[in-house]
């Protein structure tokens, strides 16, 4: 007979990061988030690395960074100017 396990389950904060007791864990939370909200845009507009790195004005190794969540090198501001930038001013070829 197989050995009965038993998990305990413990509910959410809703900040992930938080719940793993990470330093920074609300600005990490909140790069995540902003992170998602990119990578929406562009997989909704249907746009290549190189199409974001023109309308971000940054390099297609940092493209590549951001839509892979690698956003150690991204600060909550750069992040949020990039999405202002594609609401205000309409900074993509396609949208």
């Amino acid at each position: 007979m197989a050995k009965k396990t038993t998990e305990r389950v413990i509910p959410s904060s809703g900040n992930i990061f938080a719940d793993m007791g990470l330093p920074d864990a609300d600005e990490l939370d909140t790069k995540a988030r902003l992170g998602a909200t990119i990578n929406r845009i562009v997989e909704r507009r249907g746009l290549s690395q190189a199409e974001v790195a023109t309308a971000l004005e940054i390099n297609q190794p940092k493209v590549s960074a951001l839509l892979h969540y690698k956003l150690e090198g991204f600060s909550v501001e750069r992040l949020m100017r990039f999405l202002v930038s594609w609401s205000l001013l309409g900074r993509t070829s396609r949208s």
